[in-house]
């Protein structure tokens, strides 16, 4: 239910001396003028700050919340995309406040920054939930909760999956030469990934880590870090890109090297997110496995939303269920049923 503050009276009071002076006889009291649109005042208005455009995951991420989000299901979205810059959020967020909505929902690029901003918002009484990212505020009461992937967990998987891959192919005991493509620095997920693939890498003496370099979660500068990579080091046995993107230019830069990828080629290609492309990627010999991470968040913010409207306490960290994929499996099913 929306909060009938004075930003709302105002909002409504504007509604209906528009419709009067314009002679709309039909106006309604259950209607407000919103961001010059007509809206039921019983709609929930829910303000989200996304990342940006940067990946077919983040494209995958918006439309969950797009599709959830709408007039039919008593909604209606206040939708800013941030194009990667902190500041465009941080804006974002005070129009939120200042129109009043009664949620906001926020995608951080980067974990610091936000306690200012988190603290005007709960000063204004609204809710604010954190999807995909996590940030870093002395005080966690400046945020309702948080819905996304384990990370760290997905760093971990990863360098569990290497080793034990290694092992099958009888190459335990060789030197292992490794770069990392990280996705933009001093996001969550970036520092998760590493972190978690980090804590393997620390336990195996024989593996080398020769350098790790923000792709910035996009192909074009993943291919363009690769590109780097090979020119640098002559040997490299193992290639992490810490999304899909970035290792579909990876990849690219590979094969323009000359070189070969994947469980039957000279390069092992671990990757973030599972989207449908890395499935057919991988179904095509390019990568060896790929770690995912569930874009589909709208649904679980809605209920979490649903919630809160009935007064009820959520729990502070929600992580949603979460699979792997590697080239040893039949992907003909898993492609066909994607969703992202």
């Amino acid at each position: 239910m929306r909060k009938k503050g004075t930003g709302f009276g105002l909002f409504l009071l504007a509604f209906l001396l528009l419709t009067s002076c314009t002679g709309e006889e039909n106006a309604s009291e259950d209607s407000v003028l919103y961001e010059d649109e007509v809206v039921d005042s019983e709609d929930i208005v829910v303000g989200y700050s996304q990342v940006g455009s940067e990946s077919d995951w983040r494209t995958a991420n918006t439309e969950s919340f797009e599709q959830t989000f709408t007039e039919a299901n008593g909604y209606f979205l206040l939708f800013e995309d941030a194009q990667q810059k902190q500041e465009n959020q941080l804006k974002a967020i005070r129009n939120f406040i200042l129109q009043e909505v009664d949620y906001i929902i926020l995608d951080p690029i980067v974990e610091t920054g936000w306690d200012a901003v988190l603290q005007e918002a709960k000063d204004a009484g609204i809710p604010v939930i954190l999807v995909d990212r996590t940030v870093k505020v002395e005080d966690e009461d400046l945020y309702t909760c948080w819905v996304g992937s384990d990370f760290t967990r997905e760093g971990e998987q990863a360098g569990e999956w290497l080793k034990n891959y290694l092992e099958q192919q009888g190459r335990s005991e060789e030197e292992i030469r490794i770069v990392t493509l990280q996705g933009t620095l001093d996001s969550s997920s970036q520092i998760g990934r590493t972190q978690g693939f980090q804590k393997v890498l620390h336990t195996q003496d024989n593996w080398l880590m020769l350098e790790s370099q923000s792709g910035d979660f996009t192909q074009a500068k993943g291919r363009e870090v690769m590109e780097y990579f090979l020119n640098t080091y002559e040997d490299i046995d193992v290639v992490i890109g810490e999304n899909d993107n970035m290792t579909f230019g990876a990849i690219d830069a590979i094969k323009a090297a000359g070189k070969t990828c994947g469980p039957n080629g000279d390069i092992i290609i671990l990757s973030f997110d599972a989207v449908r492309a890395a499935l057919v990627s991988m179904k095509n010999g390019d990568i060896n496995a790929d770690f995912e991470c569930n874009p589909l968040l709208g649904p679980r913010v809605a209920e979490i939303i649903e919630q809160l409207e009935h007064g009820e306490t959520v729990d502070k960290i929600q992580y949603v269920e979460e699979t792997y994929f590697d080239s040893s499996m039949d992907l003909k099913e898993s492609i066909k049923e994607r969703a992202y």
